[in-house]
């Protein structure tokens, strides 16, 4: 019972110290700029976990509600089962799955953990470990994607729900490439491919969205077009083999053609 009351004064004790420390910020009062570092650190920490949690709220209500992103991690999921390890995995799985009754408890539960662990090795979209929020120090971008690692969401550069579904949306084509078309992100071509399809297919240069982002001023002609341009070359000029924004510009209007006109996996734009 101490214990708990203890417990129960600590963070009754937190709340009210950091609404006083909070006073003491905003009005100045014997504010020193230890104090005010401190504040401002620790408000911080407060802030980016609420971000994180708010992402993960939204992440979770895209994969059960947003048609492009169901769809998308269903069309990985499809080219990951085209894997040859899968095969290999699955039929080991049905294996253990089949194993007589003299096989002990333990016996199944390591055979599985080991088959979980090879899945897990393998391209196996696994949405909950593979599409992570966090907190991003390059406030240029809101997420992502690392083929060894998955996708990263940049939950301080989230404006609301939507704007995380452009954002998952897009790296989740860049996901879908890289599984189908074993692209090499070193190679500028590569890149710049990917890049013009992700922001065509995601949504986030259609009309509003640009609209809104660019305060009103864009051309209604080939607007949507410049957008995704822009983008990509924005995104290219960040490759480490990238020399230039003019070199960035030539390697996209290289690929132009046949990358914006590539819907895959989508018949059309979709967004």
């Amino acid at each position: 019972m101490s214990s708990n009351n203890n417990n129960s004064n600590n963070n009754n004790e937190s709340g009210f110290e950091y609404w006083r420390r909070t006073l003491q910020y905003r009005t100045g009062l014997g504010l020193t700029s230890e104090l005010k570092e401190s504040y401002e650190k620790d408000y911080g920490s407060i802030i980016n976990r609420k971000n994180c949690e708010e992402c993960y709220k939204y992440r979770d209500w895209m994969l059960q509600y947003s048609p492009t992103v169901i769809f998308m991690i269903q069309q990985i999921e499809k080219l990951s089962r085209s894997d040859p390890k899968y095969s290999e995995i699955v039929h080991k799985l049905e294996s253990n799955l089949n194993l007589d009754n003299s096989a002990s408890t333990s016996d199944l539960s390591k055979e599985l953990n080991t088959v979980d662990k090879n899945i897990t090795n393998t391209n196996i979209f696994n949405p909950s470990k593979q599409i992570i929020c966090d907190i991003c120090p390059d406030m240029t971008k809101s997420g992502g994607f690392h083929p060894m690692f998955g996708i990263l969401i940049c939950a301080n550069r989230l404006k609301d729900k939507w704007h995380l579904e452009d954002t998952l949306s897009h790296e989740l084509v860049h996901y879908y490439d890289n599984i189908k078309f074993k692209v090499d992100w070193l190679n500028l071509k590569h890149h710049a491919c990917s890049e013009i399809r992700a922001s065509t297919l995601s949504g986030e240069c259609r009309f509003m969205q640009e609209f809104s982002r660019r305060m009103g001023v864009m051309k209604i002609s080939k607007g949507f077009q410049e957008c995704v341009k822009r983008r990509a070359i924005l995104s290219v000029m960040g490759n480490p083999n990238c020399k230039s924004k003019e070199h960035a510009e030539k390697v996209v209007d290289e690929v132009w053609e046949s990358c914006f006109n590539d819907t895959r996996p989508f018949e059309t734009i979709y967004r």
